[in-house]
């Protein structure tokens, strides 16, 4: 099988190919494609650093996967390449960021999930690319992901030249900022790799400055465990008590370091429609949120990133937002209605944000 392989590459353009994969990708709504290799060994100094010092919190499987993450062909066996892929996601005609975050009683939601989940999509354009290859080139080995195992992404896009890692550890692109989803295509076919993009952050440390938690310890030093994204999102349990102050209403994810970058300024709204707002979640407020059921949840986010937190997460997330709101009678009634909940983590969060607003919940 692997000489059949080899053979087989040996009869290709490898370089018409790559420039093919570059304008069928372009065809399927990506911004930019490149092609790394599968040398990653700086990016797994990195990552075991970082899950030696915990900072990786919950997110267990990043231990357990390990340098899978940073070793391409541990994942898929016979990886040569990884052809990356990136696609905006900034949702046109959204209400200002800042604006919602400085108004309390409106609830903030990373840019990236107001709309429907990106996974299925960029994941089935990523598929419709390696059928256009395979269609056009003939049978290769493959497997697409976004988002949806160990792989390093970030690291990944930065060898296929589609920028370079800020110093808040994301992507970032003269041309784009940092508003876009990344996807892969593992293949054993020997492409012609790009070049890596050099940085341009020079002594900027906005994102460091602006973090609301402090998560971001340094240059590309991140603290999941302070980061409102990950206390969000992937943390399961109760919220530090004394970082929620720091939330502020931001209920599911936080854009700050994103929002301060200067190569920001650059990026463009997505044309994408599954992108674009739905239910009115660039700019609600926080006690319409927290009076929507379980059964609305479920209807109005389905097929939303947010609907993978559950219900539960959601009420938690959103009584911390309505302990830092401003105090109206509204949001004391909307906590109270909660109190009660049955679900005693839902009920701390409760009882602490009424108390922030100088109510005393009895028993």
């Amino acid at each position: 099988m692997q000489e059949a392989s080899v053979a087989r590459s040996e009869s290709l353009d490898l370089a018409r190919l790559a420039r093919d994969i570059k304008s069928w990708g372009a065809e399927l709504g990506f911004q930019q494609m490149g092609i790394s290799d599968c040398e990653l060994g700086e990016a797994e100094a990195r990552l075991l650093d970082w899950l030696g010092r915990g900072f990786h919190g919950e997110m267990d499987y990043m231990a357990r996967h390990g340098v899978k993450r940073t070793r391409p062909a541990d994942l898929v066996p016979g990886t040569l390449r990884v052809i990356a892929a990136r696609m905006n996601y900034s949702p046109p005609n959204a209400r200002d960021s800042d604006e919602v975050m400085k108004d309390g009683s409106r609830a903030f939601i990373s840019r990236y999930a107001l709309g429907r989940d990106y996974h299925k999509l960029v994941r089935s354009r990523m598929q419709k690319l390696a059928d256009r290859i395979t269609a056009e080139y003939g049978e290769f080995r493959y497997r697409v992901f976004t988002d949806s195992a160990p792989v390093t992404e970030v690291e990944i896009a930065r060898k296929a030249g589609l920028g370079w890692r800020g110093k808040h550890t994301l992507l970032l692109n003269r041309e784009a900022g940092s508003y876009y989803f990344l996807g892969e295509i593992y293949t054993d076919l020997p492409l012609p790799v790009d070049k890596t993009q050099h940085d341009h952050c020079g002594t900027c440390q906005k994102c460091i400055d602006v973090c609301p938690t402090q998560a971001i310890l340094g240059p590309y030093r991140l603290d999941a465990r302070r980061c409102i994204s990950y206390l969000t999102i992937e943390h399961r349990g109760g919220i530090p008590q004394e970082l929620r102050p720091l939330m502020g209403n931001r209920v599911y994810g936080c854009d700050d370091c994103q929002l301060i970058c200067p190569w920001n300024k650059f990026a463009s709204p997505s044309g994408e429609p599954d992108f674009a707002v739905r239910n009115g979640l660039d700019d609600v407020t926080l006690v319409e949120l927290f009076g929507w059921s379980e059964n609305e949840f479920h209807e109005r986010l389905a097929g939303s990133a947010i609907h993978r937190i559950g219900y539960e997460r959601w009420l938690r997330n959103l009584a911390v937002g309505l302990g830092n709101a401003p105090s109206s009678d509204a949001v004391i009634a909307a906590l109270k209605a909660r109190a009660a909940h049955s679900s005693e983590l839902v009920r701390e969060h409760v009882t602490w944000a009424l108390e922030r607003h100088g109510v005393k919940v009895e028993g």
